[in-house]
């Protein structure tokens, strides 16, 4: 039941981030402050995952040879 409910979110959440880019880009001169929050947040959310994961590649320096 809770992962139904997660699910919707995501699809409302996702509807309402199309909403407002979709406004944005075909109806710049109509849309407001709202809308402007909500695509710039949405992209920024997008590319979160991205930046906060840890590398997990070779390790170089003096650091390298301990642990």
């Amino acid at each position: 039941m809770a992962a139904l409910g997660l699910v919707l979110a995501g699809l409302v959440g996702g509807a309402l981030w199309w909403w407002a880019v979709l406004g944005l880009a075909l109806v710049p001169e109509r849309t407001g402050l709202l809308e402007g929050i909500l695509a710039a947040g949405g992209w920024g959310l997008g590319l979160l995952p991205v930046h906060v994961t840890p590398h997990r590649g070779p390790r170089r320096g003096a650091a390298a040879g301990r642990g």
